[in-house]
């Protein structure tokens, strides 16, 4: 294991093996927990961020991956997997479907394979970064490899301003 793998959760940096991906993770002193405290401690704008968040579609979990400046539409969502009701997932079921807490969620390597939306907007960047596990970590990657490892369905799922 590299020293930068290290730096992830362990889970994380076992998915990053199982993958073949390697990516600079980095680790900060203060949280990154929001995607503004990511933005800020990377340097990089806030919808480079890819916040990976967990919602319940009639009692099932679903990840979806959106930019750090954006808001999921939740009846978007809803639609787009025809469910009842979407409702945001509580901490247990966050960290019971992922293995991590909440701020800290990557886009993969989760304890249960769950249905991926990513919204369309992750593509217009070069680079992204997502959480590696922990509060304190994060790594770039392109957004298309990101969304294929993450297994990731490509959709329009953003709160329009």
């Amino acid at each position: 294991m590299s020293s930068k793998e290290s730096l992830a959760h362990p889970r994380f940096a076992e998915a990053l093996r199982t993958l073949g991906l390697e990516v600079e993770v980095r680790r900060f002193p203060d949280a990154t927990r929001t995607a503004a405290e990511a933005a800020a401690a990377i340097g990089c704008d806030v919808d480079e961020i890819v916040k990976s968040l967990v919602f319940e579609a009639d009692g099932v979990p679903v990840l979806v991956l959106m930019d750090g400046s954006s808001r999921v539409d939740v009846e978007l969502v809803r639609r787009e997997l025809g469910a009842a009701e979407v409702k945001r997932a509580n901490a247990d079921l966050v960290r019971e479907t992922t293995g991590y807490a909440i701020g800290g969620v990557p886009p993969f390597g989760h304890l249960t394979r769950t249905r991926v939306l990513a919204d369309r907007g992750l593509l217009d960047h070069p680079a992204v970064w997502a959480a590696a596990g922990t509060p304190h970590t994060v790594f770039p990657l392109d957004p298309k490899t990101l969304i294929a490892h993450a297994g990731g369905t490509l959709v329009d799922v953003r709160e329009q301003k």
